[in-house]
């Protein structure tokens, strides 16, 4: 049987992990509670004397005497509710003077559990007040929205356009909406007609909160006549102001758009259609809110009472059928409100956003997050299998061929090795990301949450070592048929085009739009790579910069797919000749722009993140990553140009940009080297237990850190041998960078563990009026 104390750590939601009930602390006291009730003579027995039979017959004449004692004297534990007047919050203090000293045990453990009852009902209560005044904003929102929609429509609906309600039915005017509208002849009434109907509109809005304020900018009809554009505001009702939109430039096209054709055409159905795509996101989040709310209630009565019976059980006391009333009469348990709003959230939603269908809303408001199925689990180990044993035969074989040999022709390292060197790194990188995976589920970090991925379709440990299993398998294996086709005398030509035609068909896997082999996942891999190539032109979320990291730990692999390109174009297309693939001016051109691409495109995020925040902290960041441009541009040309001025040159820079990335990576990436934390030079909160980790960690990151000093060796090894080296090298950086993911994911963790994040905040379409 699991016993309580772990199935609460596996229960409890990590962010709130320090609002809940400390049932570990609170079990330590009840244990010297039971060591300070044991008689002397049995925590320390005389040497000199032997044992008494009448020790027992005393130690059961005690327990009987204090039996009826604590029997008298437990309706003197009572517990005292007290309001206080500045907050009106309730605290609650049991009554233990008559009964016990300051210094006793017992008085220690209802003092504990007094603070840790009045800590849970504060944090209840603060997180209901936010959840209900979301509740209230959200409310409004939807209603400004069935409002504009309503308007729109009843334009359309004069117009004579269909429209689309959200279930699909056609809308069109009817013969008396149609008499209606044609009964205002010439441009005069028309205009009139317009002004009262957009009067009418604005006087209902406004009843719903919503102030149509006149914009400076004025738009002209379609008939020529100038109109002033409007925004929609709302005023702030609490003391907690909505949050400003991200998208309030959206809106604000959304409202100041020429007006078309009267009052109806200055709404874009397009950003109604995003609008209501927020909202029910946001109503979404806000119902995922309130069930953890309830979890953590129910979780914490659980801890309570169980605590409760310990304490009867080792004191010897009825205290707790008295103190859990008291419990059950506080607010975390007794209020109903986020029942309540569950329930109209359910109801809404339902409504609103699935036409009355209670179980689609249901798929939206309780997704299932699927189970892990041992069919996964197989195919890991036998694509595993597969792949060892295809290794071996592709080692045998490439030993008889002699391609490792000094005397091979130079044209199998220069076409087929960098395919496969493509696969293998990206399998690797795909390979510590499931052991990073494996890690952030063991330890508890909710990087779901992180990298607002969804719960229901995000990539799990087993699919990743499953992606990289099958990548793999593939890849030796055609590693092996080429080897045959080429000992049986095929073409080389046609027998090299293997590694192309199988790179060719990944990235058709990639794009292709079928719902098979994980396409929720590849399509987040496809629109985080276009954000990052587009740096500048999107708001930069924590996946878009942390993938971007992922990049600049694979430029080898950049390089390696440029390579092949280049001889997949040189052969298919003859555009260029294959030589000049790997040496000439265009070589070296590309080779400088791949080394600074994914650097350049990481300090691009740091400033569109230092545009929208206003932190200085991000252009500090980016000059991590333009010394780290330098460093690459320099060891790029000291390879080409071996002379003193370039190597002092590339140990300067070096030296330079990696003291900067290890500062960056243990201070801000990491959170250590912080010399007031409890743990010494690491930070206050760990999710680790043992800390010899986290220091063997730092020792690890500097050593991988510096292995570009490889490059200014210059080991006299031939060609192949050169190879090789790169490739080791380049696999201890991705090595280097998933053993860098899981500290600084630790570290966002134990950020919104610190700030109780739980709940990702939708930005809401309509900004508060206050905001500007």
């Amino acid at each position: 049987m699991v016993k309580f104390s772990k199935e609460l750590e596996a229960q409890l939601i990590p962010e709130w992990k320090d609002a809940f009930v400390n049932y570990k602390m609170l079990k330590k006291q009840i244990k010297k509670i039971k060591l300070s009730r044991v008689p002397k003579h049995e925590q320390s027995p005389q040497k000199d004397f032997g044992y008494s039979i009448f020790d027992s017959v005393r130690f059961v004449a005690d327990k009987l005497f204090s039996s009826s004692d604590n029997n008298n004297k437990q309706n003197i534990i009572q517990v005292r509710r007290k309001i206080m007047e500045d907050s009106e919050e309730e605290i609650y203090e049991t009554e233990l003077a008559q009964l016990f000293s300051e210094e006793d045990e017992m008085h220690v453990f209802f003092a504990t559990l007094d603070e840790e009852l009045n800590k849970v009902n504060q944090f209840y209560r603060k997180q209901e007040n936010e959840f209900l005044e979301r509740g209230d904003m959200l409310t409004k929102q939807l209603q400004i929205l069935l409002d504009l929609k309503q308007l729109m429509t009843d334009r359309r609906r004069k117009n004579n356009v269909p429209t689309r309600s959200s279930n699909g039915e056609v809308f069109s005017r009817s013969p008396d909406q149609s008499s209606h509208y044609s009964e205002s002849c010439g441009e005069s009434d028309e205009t009139n007609s317009e002004n009262s109907q957009m009067d009418e509109v604005i006087s209902t809005l406004a009843k719903n909160g919503v102030n149509f304020v006149n914009s400076a900018t004025r738009v002209k009809t379609k008939k020529g006549k100038p109109k002033t554009a409007m925004r929609i505001d709302i005023p702030a009702t609490t003391p907690t102001k909505a949050i400003t939109a991200v998208t309030s430039i959206l809106w604000e096209d959304l409202v100041n758009s020429p007006v078309k054709d009267g009052y109806g055409e200055f709404i874009n159905k397009r950003k109604i259609q995003y609008a209501e795509k927020m909202i029910r996101s946001a109503f979404v989040e806000l119902y995922k809110g309130l069930g953890l709310l309830k979890t953590y209630s129910s979780l914490n009565i659980v801890a309570f009472s169980k605590i409760l019976k310990k304490f009867d059980k080792v004191a010897c006391q009825t205290a707790s059928a008295s103190y859990l009333k008291t419990v059950k009469r506080s607010h975390f348990i007794s209020s109903d409100k986020v029942v309540r709003l569950m329930d109209e959230v359910e109801s809404i939603f339902t409504k609103n956003f699935t036409s009355n269908d209670r179980k689609k809303a249901m798929k939206f408001l309780k997704p299932q997050v699927q189970k892990g199925s041992h069919m996964v689990t197989f195919f890991v180990g036998l694509c595993t299998g597969c792949f060892v044993s295809l290794f071996c035969v592709y080692a045998i074989l490439a030993h008889l061929c002699g391609i490792f040999s000094p005397n091979t022709e130079p044209a199998y390292m220069e076409a087929v090795y960098p395919v496969f060197s493509v696969f293998a790194l990206f399998s690797l990188h795909l390979f510590m990301y499931g052991c990073n995976l494996y890690m952030w589920k063991a330890t508890r970090i909710n990087h779901n949450f992180i990298f607002e991925f969804s719960p229901t379709t995000a990539l799990k440990h087993r699919d990743a070592f499953l992606i990289c299993t099958v990548f793999m398998t593939a890849v030796v294996g055609a590693m092996v048929l080429h080897l045959l086709l080429r000992a049986a005398g095929f073409f080389p030509g046609n027998v090299d085009a293997i590694p192309g035609i199988l790179l060719l068909f990944f990235i058709a896997m990639l794009i292709c739009p079928l719902d098979i082999f994980y396409r929720p996942t590849r399509f987040c891999f496809i629109r985080v790579i276009r954000n990052i190539i587009c740096s500048p032109f999107y708001k930069v979320l924590l996946v878009d910069f942390f993938m971007a990291d992922q990049l600049t730990s694979q430029i080898p692999l950049l390089r390696h797919l440029e390579t092949t390109s280049c001889h997949i174009l040189s052969r298919v297309f003859k555009t260029h000749h294959p030589e000049t693939c790997s040496s000439g001016r265009l070589y070296m051109e590309i080779t400088y722009i791949i080394s600074f691409l994914p650097y350049f495109w990481r300090a691009l995020q740091c400033v569109r993140r230092w545009y929208d925040d206003s932190d200085v902290a991000h252009l500090a960041n980016m000059g991590k990553y333009i010394s780290a441009m330098v460093a690459a541009g320099a060891r790029v040309t000291y390879g080409r140009q071996d002379n003193n001025i370039m190597f002092f040159i590339v140990i300067i820079t070096s030296v330079t940009a990696t003291m900067y990335q290890l500062y960056w990576d243990f201070v801000k990436d990491w959170g250590f080297l912080n010399p007031n934390s409890r743990n010494a030079w690491l930070r206050d909160d760990l999710v680790l237990k043992n800390k010899s980790i986290y220091y063997m960690s730092m020792a690890l990151n500097v050593v991988l850190r510096v292995t570009w000093t490889e490059t200014v060796m210059h080991f006299k090894v031939g060609p192949i041998q050169t190879r090789l080296l790169d490739f080791m090298l380049a696999s201890l950086e991705v090595i280097r960078r998933g053993h860098w993911n899981f500290y600084r994911l630790e570290h966002e963790h134990l950020n919104n563990v610190g700030h109780y994040r739980a709940v990702k905040t939708v930005p809401l379409p309509f900004r508060d009026a206050d905001s500007d």
